[in-house]
Parts: C-alpha cells; structure tokens; sequence
C-alpha cells in the first residue's frame, strides 16, 4: 500500500486492501447563503446611508438664495431657509422610487422597517455616547453634544415623517404600476413623490414646529408648503437621473427579466385563448 501524493490518502494495490484505520475523513464543506440578487445590497446600504447621513447634516440651518424676497398672501420668503441635509434627503425617496419600482412594495416595507430600527439604534447611541463621562483630554464634549444630541420632539417628529412618506410614496408607486404596467414610469415617479413628500413634510412640521419657535398658522403654512415644494422640485429635476439607474437595474436583474417573461408568456396565452372564446 503507498500514500498518494496529491491527496494524502492511502492508495490500494490490485488484490491489496486498506486498513480502515488509515482511511482520512474529508473535511466537511462549509455552508453559505446566496444572494439573489447582486444590486439589491448596494440600494439598501445607500437608502439607510442617506437616512442616517441626513440625520446628523439636517442638525445644520442653512439659509440658501439670499437675493430672493417676496410676499405672496401668507407666503413671504426672505432666502430659503432650510436644513444640511436638503441635497440628501430627496435622494432617500429616488432610492425609494427605485427600489419600489423594481423589487415591490413588500420588499421596500421589510426595508422601510429595517431603516427605522437604524435610525432609531443611531439616536439611542449618540445619547448614551453623550452621557458617557468625557477622558481629561477631551475638549469636543460640548460641540459633540451639538451635533450628535438628540432632541425628543425632533426625533419622533423624524422617524414619525419617514415612515409615512416612505410607505405612501412606495404604496402609491406600486399601485400605479398594477394599473400601467411598464408604461408611464414619469407619472409614478411624480405622482408617488407629491404623495410621499408631502405627507413626510407634513407630519414633521407638525410635530416639530413648536419645537423650532414657530407659533402662528401663517409661519406655519410658510415652512410647511415651502419645504414641501422644495423637496419636490428637488426630486423632479433629477428624474432623469431616477429614470436612467431604473432603467439599468431593470435590464440587468435577471430576476426582473424573468418576472417580465413570465408576464409576457402569460399575455401570449390569453391572447391565443380569446379568438377560440369568440
């Protein structure tokens, strides 16, 4: 009997047999998951990134377009006054847009729930990391506090605004899809955003007004109906960026692809079906 080379396994002879104690185990195989699709992680890091981003930048007041001032009604408008995260916030509802559009409502729902439990985890962090006692060396303690510290009325008012804009503005995407089909990408988009964005807006200033020192209907309706369309126009002028990312996941998740053969096949069939119905 001799060893082979490559394996290390004994190696039997014509008419020679093999001790059974010289026979080697092979090593178990490990098991791993596989994922399905190979997008889908890269839009769910991106859609909690901006989220939790947005948290931590929205700390920020900003005051953009300083030559504008007008009165129309209730309106005036000295600058647009808004937050730090006004360039990343609409991105969450285009990854939402996206999402929906190409995966489902179900899916974004797991994945507006996931975001929740994130940006919730991150204050609860940034409020314990506030009260934990600050090494001699430390001199940001103060700034820390201004950035990352949690006020409770801002908090729900946040959580509370995303999860209704974020369900709405997937709910109605998806409808309008069961009704168009492919077709008319531009009306979901538009339509599912107004809906989203303005309900997100909405509940937030809501909740958060008096927190802010706002305390008449009129500074009220100014910053709600103002950020509102501001988030909007924001979203609109970049659809055809939303359009063309759509667009390319669409064709290259083959899921999707078998989703819209299977649909296809099944049109084929009732076509064929309806002259012998006649």
């Amino acid at each position: 009997m001799t060893e082979s080379v490559l394996s290390g396994r004994p190696t039997q002879r014509p008419g020679e047999s093999i001790d059974p104690g010289q026979r080697t185990k092979r090593p178990a195989a490990p098991a791993f998951a596989t994922l399905s699709s190979p997008y889908f992680g890269i839009l769910v890091a991106g859609f909690i990134g901006v989220m939790l981003i947005s948290n931590i930048t929205g700390t920020k007041g900003v005051l953009l377009f300083r030559f504008i001032h007008f009165t129309a009604g209730p309106f005036t408008m000295n600058g647009l006054v808004t937050d730090g995260a006004f360039y990343l916030f609409p991105a969450a509802y285009i990854l939402g847009d996206v999402i929906s559009e190409v995966y489902g409502f179900r899916v974004m729902r797991r994945l507006i729930i996931a975001g929740f439990g994130v940006l919730l985890f991150a204050s609860l962090a940034f409020i314990i990391t506030i009260h934990l006692p600050a090494a001699p060396f430390y001199t940001g303690q103060q700034a820390f506090e201004t950035v990352a510290g949690v006020v409770p009325r801002f908090l729900i008012a946040g959580l509370a605004g995303y999860l209704c804009g974020e369900f709405l503005n997937s709910l109605v995407l998806v409808k309008m899809k069961q009704r168009s089909g492919e077709r008319k990408l531009w009306a979901r988009l538009l339509g599912s955003t107004v809906v989203g964005e303005f309900a997100d807006t909405l509940v937030f200033c809501s909740i958060a007004a008096g927190a802010l020192g706002i305390s008449t209907w009129a500074d009220f309706t100014n910053y709600t109906v103002i950020g509102f369309l501001w988030k909007t126009l924001v979203e609109i002028l970049v659809m055809p960026i939303t359009y063309r990312v759509t667009g390319a996941l669409k064709r290259r998740e083959p899921s999707y692809q078998e989703a819209l053969r299977a649909i296809e096949a099944a049109e084929r069939q009732d076509a064929a079906l309806q002259p012998s119905q006649s």
